[in-house]
């Protein structure tokens, strides 16, 4: 079970973490990733984590901004966004998968992971 929070409302160029809290050990899930969806567009990948190695993925919109982390000790995944746009309004979704490959982690598709969280919504004005 993977459960998100610290969404909310935020200024554009101003700062938002947002966690996702999972009910098992996340060193157990190969790969863990941030997707986002704003109504009638199909969700995206957002930045991804790795854990065999801590490389790490981060959209091309993203990269400068975003920052994808893990605390293993705390079972949590995390996502710094700095430098907000009011585009970056979304309903974001941690996601985890126990087996996925390395080759995939990077590529942002949400069919390649099993597990979800709800989402968080994140608004920037």
């Amino acid at each position: 079970q993977l459960v998100e929070s610290g969404g909310g409302s935020g200024q554009a160029g101003g700062s938002l973490r947002i966690s996702c809290q999972a009910s098992r050990v996340t060193y157990n899930y190969h790969c863990m990733g941030w997707f986002r969806q704003v109504p009638g567009k199909a969700r995206e990948g957002v930045a991804a984590i790795y854990t065999g190695n801590q490389q790490t993925y981060i959209a091309e919109y993203a990269k400068g901004r975003f920052t994808i982390s893990k605390d293993n000790a705390k079972n949590t995944l995390y996502l710094q966004m700095n430098s907000l746009k009011p585009e970056d309004t979304a309903t974001y979704y941690c996601a985890a998968d126990p087996a996925m490959a390395w080759v995939l982690c990077f590529l942002g598709r949400e069919y390649d992971y099993e597990y979800w969280g709800q989402g968080t919504q994140v608004t920037v004005s």
